[in-house]
């Protein structure tokens, strides 16, 4: 029996999902949660197989709470689900040692494949965002100007981000111009808006 977590912040997709995979004689959903931040704690809870995340979550995104889970629950493979076919987000998620990626609009006998071609211990990707990733632009940004822009994104001031990474507020604002000017950005609002939708936040 495939054990299985869940992680989809809109109750009644989370809810589809699992009665979907309940129907599946070989699956087991053993845990569902609404948020990235209880990922983590619940898996080590619950110990399930096979993760299927959302990307973009509340509190801790999908992506990060991935990378978390790979390092605390090695044995448990990750698939991600997301809306959106953006290159950036595939390569963050490889980068994050996930074992799947999917688009939300996979059909429910590809889904139940995928989980157990990943719980095999293959890997699977949505054919669409493999082309997407090839045909995309890298992520110019630093690993180090990704923390300052997600930070920014949230709407923390340069005082606010340079607390949480010690680091100077002037420092911050030095980071700033400059991923405005990597991004062609006309200030920080439009870089991480240029960010966000190519994937790399």
């Amino acid at each position: 029996m495939i054990r299985i977590i869940l992680a989809e912040d809109m109750d009644i997709v989370r809810g589809a999902l699992a009665a979907l995979l309940g129907l599946e004689v070989d699956m087991s959903v053993v845990a569902q949660v609404g948020t990235g931040d209880a990922i983590v704690p619940t898996a080590l809870q619950h110990r399930p197989d096979v993760a299927v995340l959302d990307v973009d979550l509340p509190g801790l995104d999908g992506l990060t709470a991935a990378g978390q889970l790979k390092e605390q629950l090695p044995g448990c493979a990750v698939l991600m689900l997301t809306g959106y076919g953006k290159a950036g987000g595939l390569r963050r998620a490889l980068e994050a040692g996930v074992s799947g990626y999917l688009l939300k609009t996979t059909s429910p006998a590809d889904l139940a494949e995928a989980i157990r071609t990943v719980h095999a211990g293959g890997r699977v990707l949505d054919p669409k965002l493999a082309v997407t990733a090839w045909e995309a632009p890298g992520n110019p940004l630093t690993p180090r100007e990704v923390e300052v822009l997600r930070i920014a994104a949230e709407g923390a001031d340069a005082d606010e981000i340079g607390a949480r990474l010690h680091l100077s507020a002037r420092t911050v604002r030095n980071y700033l111009s400059a991923m405005a000017t990597k991004l062609d950005a006309r200030n920080r609002v439009d870089a991480v808006r240029i960010a966000q939708e190519s994937g790399w936040i």
